[in-house]
């Protein structure tokens, strides 16, 4: 009954989602759990998210909506944290207002979380798609981990293993709201453009995690998003994240990892490549000729013969950048996924 069950906090920050927010709601709303309290903030949105979300909410007094001045991407720290010091919940569970659930993700969270308090922290899988699609685009992690005990982070730190992998979807995580204070909240580190990693690998040596084989909720893929614009950030603030964590480590933890401060800067060096690439191929897609040219030459001048095929894409990129030409068309016929 409800009155028995724990009250889940469901934090939502929200800007410029006018588009998606009533969906992400909704899907709240749909839960087979009840006892949950909504609490959207937006961020100072310069279209109708803040109008579109109070539609949604309706007279459903369990949703709070809350408008503030725009902090922004890199603030986002203050922004998690405003909304959990509101919150009256046992657990702290995320959803961005672009995103949305599947119907029993707090059911199949909180009966865990309930019966195990070795656990500090359950996360799952997460379906990615393209914004005017219907088809899923992926499931994240999109390659599991060689040891899935990486992802029930046991024994404790031991999640760091799979932070190579691929990303933990943060529309996925039900975290225990003691926990979370005794690492002081949402940890944001610059110039990383998002709270999670940091906050995962923090809590990370609290306690044992649950992750849930099954697709919990599905992330919103579209080309304004921060994922796409602020790739470089992601990267760069991506590494200093990691290699601050690892850095803090006892040796005792060291030795439950499978890599070296070494290997870190040799999957850096590798990544760099990448990431300039892509980036150079997302300024592309956006006409953005220029930027394209410096990210795909950073990428070609970089450790020299690193990640060859990267470079090769790099190099044609380059050319279609000087002939104002479209890559996408490219990747179609030598069939590849188009970024578009």
């Amino acid at each position: 009954m409800t009155e028995k069950q724990p009250l889940v906090s469901i934090i939502t920050p929200t800007y410029n989602h006018e588009k998606y927010i009533g969906e992400c709601i909704e899907s709240v709303q749909a839960q087979t759990f009840s006892n949950w309290e909504m609490i959207v903030i937006n961020d100072g949105s310069t279209d109708k998210t803040y109008e579109a979300a109070q539609k949604s909410a309706g007279n459903d007094s369990r949703i709070r909506v809350i408008n503030q001045e725009n902090k922004g991407i890199f603030r986002l720290a203050e922004t998690y944290n405003k909304a959990l010091s509101l919150a009256n919940g046992k657990f702290i569970a995320i959803l961005e207002g672009d995103d949305y659930w599947e119907p029993e993700k707090l059911k199949i969270q909180t009966e865990v979380m309930e019966n195990d308090n070795s656990v500090v922290m359950g996360w799952g899988k997460a379906a990615s798609r393209v914004a005017f699609l219907k088809e899923i685009y992926q499931v994240h992690p999109v390659s599991s981990s060689k040891n899935l005990s990486f992802y029930f982070n046991n024994p404790p730190g031991t999640i760091f293993n799979a932070v190579f992998d691929d990303f933990f979807p943060p529309l996925t995580y039900i975290i225990r709201k003691d926990a979370l204070l005794r690492i002081g909240g949402f940890n944001q580190v610059l110039p990383f453009p998002a709270v999670d990693l940091n906050t995962v690998l923090a809590l990370s040596k609290l306690g044992n995690f649950h992750f849930s084989d099954c697709i919990l909720g599905t992330w919103r893929i579209f080309p304004e998003q921060t994922t796409k614009t602020l790739g470089i950030d992601i990267f760069e603030g991506g590494n200093k994240i990691i290699l601050n964590h690892y850095r803090s480590f006892t040796e005792d933890e060291k030795s439950r990892i499978n890599f070296t401060d070494k290997e870190i800067w040799k999957s850096y060096h590798k990544r760099k490549v990448i990431a300039y690439s892509r980036s150079g191929r997302f300024k592309l897609i956006k006409r953005d000729f220029k930027g394209a040219r410096k990210d795909y030459l950073i990428s070609l001048k970089y450790r020299g013969l690193t990640e060859p095929v990267w470079k090769l894409r790099s190099l044609t990129g380059l050319i279609f950048s000087f002939l104002h030409l479209d890559v996408e068309l490219l990747a179609k016929w030598v069939g590849k996924g188009s970024l578009k």
